[in-house]
């Protein structure tokens, strides 16, 4: 596996490697290489482990030299592979949201949670066992927190909307966000000559879409350049891409809406959700296959869909 991995190297000491989740580049982890040390932003899931240790070596990177290991939140393809990767990387801290710290240190919900969407054959084949990470190693960063590595600085802003464990990552030195998911999906077999492909995820159990359309107006406050996706990859054209973003969370709202009474609801909603992404697709200019471009869009049309009826079940009445 590991003579297969594919990895994007973009300027600023910034590499996008494939975690091998789901298919090729479909979720990101980052090596962040600054002066003598590295960090790690999102990690994937316990099975992501060994490829980003063998990009590591392949780098030139020893163990030791990994300084910080960041999860942008704690859902599995994010923060899955932390507790093995803090076993070996001996100097590591883990950088978390102080929502997230509890179920890293006690993965036993956590893990829980994830076979309850995904399901125990799916669970074990794509996220493997979670191992504790320590908490004497970890570190919480709150709104607004800074965390110097190397010849730059970091700094953390609480995003909510997509979880609320969720925080995003500004890196002045390129002038991007490590956006995790709230800044949605964007895969690059989608890009067209008008750029990328962009559409939220609302995956189960905490979205929440003012929150969201708060969190993507915080982030271009700074007048971002880039944004560096966990699915997948990094792209510009910020501001065109952040209008997209909270004119599709509104369209999303409006197909949860108009089934939420539906007896057939779930059906209901991912089909309207597939037929709207397909038909805005192809006006964006993706020219795949339909079955390629179904194979592309059903599995984030299957979870958004879970995560769009637990809110239709738990949001409060107007």
């Amino acid at each position: 596996m590991t003579n297969t991995i594919t990895a994007r190297e973009y300027y600023g000491g910034i590499v996008a490697v494939d975690s091998g989740m789901y298919g090729r580049e479909m979720a990101a982890c980052y090596l962040l290489e600054t002066g003598d040390q590295v960090a790690l932003i999102e990690v994937g899931s316990n099975h992501s482990a060994r490829r980003i240790l063998h990009v590591l070596e392949r780098r030139g990177w020893g163990p030791q030299q990994v300084s910080h290991i960041i999860v942008t939140h704690v859902h599995l393809d994010h923060a899955g592979g932390a507790g093995s990767l803090m076993q070996a990387l001996p100097d590591a801290t883990l950088v978390v949201h102080p929502y997230g710290l509890r179920h890293l240190v006690d993965p036993t919900r956590l893990e829980a949670g994830t076979r309850a969407v995904y399901g125990d054959e799916e669970y074990d084949a794509v996220y493997g066992h979670l191992v504790p990470v320590p908490e004497d190693r970890s570190l919480v960063m709150q709104d607004g927190d800074t965390l110097e590595l190397g010849n730059r600085k970091l700094m953390f802003r609480d995003t909510p909307g997509h979880a609320r464990h969720h925080f995003c990552v500004w890196d002045p030195q390129t002038r991007g966000w490590f956006t995790g998911d709230t800044f949605g999906v964007s895969y690059r077999d989608t890009d067209t000559d008008q750029g990328a492909f962009i559409f939220p995820t609302t995956t189960p159990i905490q979205f929440d879409p003012p929150a969201l359309i708060a969190s993507i107006e915080r982030l271009m406050e700074a007048s971002p350049e880039y944004m560096y996706l966990t699915h997948f990859g990094r792209v510009g054209n910020t501001p065109r891409l952040a209008k997209q973003m909270i004119k599709s969370i509104l369209k999303l709202v409006d197909i949860a809406e108009a089934h939420a009474q539906s007896p057939t609801r779930k059906t209901d909603i991912e089909q309207d959700m597939f037929h709207w992404l397909e038909k805005e697709s192809r006006a964006h200019g993706v020219t795949l296959p339909d079955d390629e471009l179904k194979a592309v869009l059903m599995p984030d049309v299957e979870l958004n869909t879970q995560g769009i009826e637990y809110w239709l079940d738990h949001k409060k009445p107007q």
